[in-house]
Order: structure tokens, then C-alpha cells, then sequence
């Protein structure tokens, strides 16, 4: 039998639906799952009439496999993908690779690939995004790891990604050990942040417009042919307008519970751990979880009081501001993630090309939408660009959104509807833009209780001073300081 191009193993969903994608771009793939009946089940059904071939043990699959042997894991993350990576090791020779398809965690695969290396194998950790269905006719593929890995997966990777402005793919190298999971789990933040503002915008006009499902998903159709075109508009302007055999909106009965899988609140910690405010994003996982206390909502929905407003302003102008205020926090959603990677590219020392992350994030993934071309035309235009909201294009599309951002936000503060992703973007663009903070009191209360010092603004940066506020505290200093 002629020898494999790939192996894969895990059958689910995703991985079924990528060997497919593999087998329709003439690539020959070897399948294995743990629970081997899933494989002949596969082979017999969705794989019949391909050229796919079904193993049933982990030295059966790493035997039909061309050497190099490129043997990726679409398994859960976390001790799953260290049992499998022990399980292979024994079969595999050296300059072998180890792909590692899932969300896992970027510490993970830091320390997975130093460990696979130490082995003579070399490893990739890579972010699958777009779902079953990207998965099955082109997903955006963001790999990292061992560099000298990639040459071995190219090929294959680019023709079964996405492909956006004349056939280019979305699959690009990342960077080294963690890079490409690490950018992987920004995509998925700004995803979480994605969602809530489309969230908070239908909030808006079903509770303070009063607008209908029917006027709701006219709405999203428009927003789809304008600034706003992208996956996370389209679907919504499908589901608000999809009716169940009753004749009945499925939208409304759906229980306001959100569940999630960690990749957002690894983004919000991240964040903490580079000190970079990612309010919009850590606002959004928040939100999540406030859905989930729906008993203790209700129980507080009939003790607690709220605003008692009624709108009578001009409704379809407050459609547009609601409009420009999602499209103006979106801008902040990107910047606040791409000021998380440049911070992480320093920490990790990874040659991130972020022009090219844009460019991987066009096609084939959940956040997919016109507005990242405009992206990748700021760090083409300019490669050092350290903030997005520096770049002329989006300087001036927040300065002409941020009228009707601004009363779309005083409004829901009257009317007592909570908009918690759109406000922090306000508030962080409003402190951003902000030569000087109140942080000068907070330094200065930091100084009094605990003699942690402060810079002043008539020294130098880097010259520390302390005040005895009391006369009691004498001079005695501590010996850290953390801005």
C-alpha cells in the first residue's frame, strides 16, 4: 500500500470533517481514535469512497505514515494530548512531528514542545478556527512551535485553509513553541468580545427601541452589507430571523444562560499577568458568567429596583448610534488584542507578523469580516505601529462613532440596561487618549499606608521618592515597587 501523506487522530466532528477537507485536496491521511469503532464507522460512512485509511492502533497508524511521519492530535486539551504525545513516543524516529490541533493552553505547549524536542521530535501546537464547517471546506490555521516543523506542514495546511484575496491562505507560520496556540486564544477573546457587543446592541434594541424580531434581523441585514460585514453579523441576522415549525421565534426561547470552554478567561489572565487592559474582552467572560446566576437573577429581578425610563427619541437614529458604538468598541475589542500579542511577543520572544495574523483571521474563522483587512493595511503600511488607534484610518473612524457612542451609553445608563463591553471600550479609549490620569493620588495614597514611593513629574523617570505623610512614618521605604 503507498504510505500516508498525514495521521490524525481523534474522529470527532472536527477531526472528521478536516481529514475530509485533506482527502479532497489530494492529500492521502491515515485516521485513529481511541475508541476504535468510531474509526470503521468513519471509513464505512462519511470516509466511504475516499482515500482515507482507517488503523486501529497507535503503531498501525505510525507505520502506513511517509517519513517525516506528521501525525496531528484533534483531541480534548489539557492530560488527554500528554497521553497521547507518551503513547506515540515509543514508535516515532527522530525529526518526526507531533501536531496538536485542539485549545490548548500556550504554556502547555511551550512546555510540550522543549519536551518533544529533548525527544529528537519536533512539535506543533496550531489553532484550528471556523468551526465543523471551516474545518470541512477551509479553516484559518494559526501554527507554531518547532520551526524547522513547518517546511514538513505547509503545503498541506495552506491548501486545506481558507483562502481570501486571490487564493491567498489563511495559514501562516506564527512563531515559535506557544505562538501560534498563543494567537489561537487572542482570536478566541476577541471572539467572546465580539459576541457580547452584538449581544448588548440587540439588548438595546429589543429593551429600550422595542424593536421586534423581524426589525432586529432587517437591521443585522443591512449592518452585514456595511462596515460591520462578518460571520458573528451573518449569523445573527439568521438566527433573529429564524422561526420554528410553530411559526414561532427560536431566539426567544432559549434559556440567557452563556456557557464558555476557558479560552477567553485564559485571554483576561493573560492580560493580567502582561499588565495590558484588556477591558473589553475580560468584560465579556464576566458577562458570561453573570448569565450563569440565573436563580439569583430572578430572585433579585423581583427585589430589586431599576430605571423606570421610556425612550422617545428619534428610533432610527438611535439604530444608527447603536451601529456606530458596536462598530467603535469592535475597533478597541482588536487593539486591546494586538496590544496583548505585541506585549507577549516581547515576553516570549516570538517575531510575530501581525499585518499576518490579520491576514489569517480574514477567512475561515469565527471572527472573519471585512474590517481585518483594514488591519493588516495598518501594519503593512506601517510595521512598528504600536496601537491601532494610532493609525489614521482608525483615528478617524472612532472620532466620527464616538457621538453616537457616547449617547448610546448615556442612554443604557438610564434606562438601567447594562452594557459592560461597549462602556470599558469607551472608558479605556477616554483614559488612552488622556495625558494625565488620577494615578498621581492613587501613587500617592500607595506612598502613605505602605511607602511604596512614587516618580515625580519635575525628576526623571526612574528616580523614586517617599513623603513621611504623617511625621511618624519615618523614611524607611519598601523594597519593591509595581506600577
Amino acid at each position: 500500500m503507498e504510505k500516508c501523506d498525514f495521521g490524525l487522530i481523534g474522529l470527532a466532528v472536527m477531526g472528521q470533517n478536516l481529514v475530509l477537507n485533506m482527502n479532497d485536496n489530494g492529500f492521502k491521511v491515515a485516521v485513529y481514535n481511541r475508541t476504535v469503532t468510531k474509526v470503521d464507522e468513519f471509513i464505512t460512512g462519511n470516509a466511504k469512497g475516499t482515500e482515507i485509511v482507517g488503523t486501529h492502533t497507535i503503531e498501525e497508524l505510525v507505520g502506513v505514515l511517509k517519513s517525516p511521519r506528521r501525525i496531528m492530535l484533534l483531541v480534548k486539551a489539557g492530560a488527554p494530548v500528554d497521553d497521547f504525545i507518551e503513547l506515540l513516543l515509543p514508535y516515532l524516529e527522530e525529526g518526526d512531528i507531533i501536531i496538536d490541533g485542539g485549545n490548548s493552553n500556550y504554556n502547555d505547549t511551550i512546555r510540550r514542545t522543549s519536551y518533544v524536542e529533548s525527544k529528537g521530535l519536533l512539535y506543533i501546537g496550531t489553532g484550528v478556527s471556523g468551526g465543523e464547517e471551516g474545518a470541512r471546506f477551509g479553516p484559518s490555521i494559526m501554527p507554531g512551535g518547532s520551526p524547522e516543523a513547518w517546511s514538513h506542514v505547509k503545503d498541506i495546511f495552506q491548501a486545506v485553509s481558507a483562502k481570501v484575496d486571490d487564493d491567498v491562505p489563511c495559514c501562516d507560520w506564527v512563531g515559535k513553541d506557544g505562538a501560534g496556540h498563543y494567537v489561537k486564544m487572542t482570536h478566541n477573546g476577541i471572539e467572546y468580545g465580539d459576541m457580547q457587543l452584538i449581544c448588548e446592541a440587540y439588548d438595546l434594541m429589543k429593551n429600550i427601541l422595542g424593536m421586534n424580531n423581524q426589525e432586529m434581523h432587517e437591521t443585522f441585514t443591512e449592518w452585514n452589507d456595511g462596515k460591520l460585514d462578518s460571520y458573528l453579523i451573518e449569523i445573527t441576522r439568521d438566527i433573529l430571523g429564524y422561526q420554528d415549525e410553530d411559526g414561532e421565534y427560536v431566539i426567544d426561547k432559549i434559556l440567557d444562560t452563556a456557557g464558555q470552554k476557558g479560552t477567553g478567561k485564559w485571554t483576561a489572565i493573560s492580560s493580567l499577568d502582561m499588565g495590558i487592559p484588556l477591558t473589553l474582552i475580560t468584560e465579556a467572560v464576566l458577562s458570561r458568567f453573570l448569565s450563569a446566576l440565573k436563580a439569583d437573577r430572578v430572585e433579585a429581578s423581583k427585589v430589586l429596583s431599576g430605571s423606570a425610563y421610556t425612550f422617545d427619541g428619534d428610533k432610527m437614529a438611535f439604530v444608527k448610534d447603536i451601529h456606530d458604538a458596536l462598530y467603535a468598541s469592535k475597533i478597541i475589542s482588536y487593539t486591546q488584542g494586538y496590544m496583548l500579542m505585541r506585549s507577549a511577543a516581547a515576553e516570549y520572544n516570538w517575531d510575530l507578523n501581525y499585518g499576518g495574523i490579520a491576514l489569517m483571521w480574514r477567512g475561515g474563522c469565527i471572527i472573519r469580516s471585512a474590517f481585518l483587512g483594514k488591519i493588516k493595511e495598518a501594519f503593512d503600511k506601517d510595521g512598528e505601529l504600536n496601537n491601532l488607534l494610532l493609525d489614521d484610518y482608525f483615528k478617524s473612524e472612532v472620532d466620527t462613532a464616538q457621538s453616537g457612542w457616547r449617547r448610546v451609553i448615556a442612554t443604557a445608563v438610564e434606562a438601567g440596561i447594562p452594557v459592560p463591553a461597549m462602556s470599558s471600550a469607551l472608558a479605556f479609549y477616554d483614559g488612552y487618549r488622556r495625558e494625565r490620569l488620577p494615578a498621581n493620588l492613587l501613587q500617592a495614597q500607595r506612598d502613605y499606608f505602605g511607602a511604596h514611593t512614587y516618580e515625580r513629574t519635575d525628576k526623571p523617570r526612574g528616580e523614586f521618592f517617599h513623603t513621611n505623610w504623617t511625621g511618624t512614618g519615618g523614611d524607611v521605604t519598601s523594597s519593591t515597587y509595581n506600577a
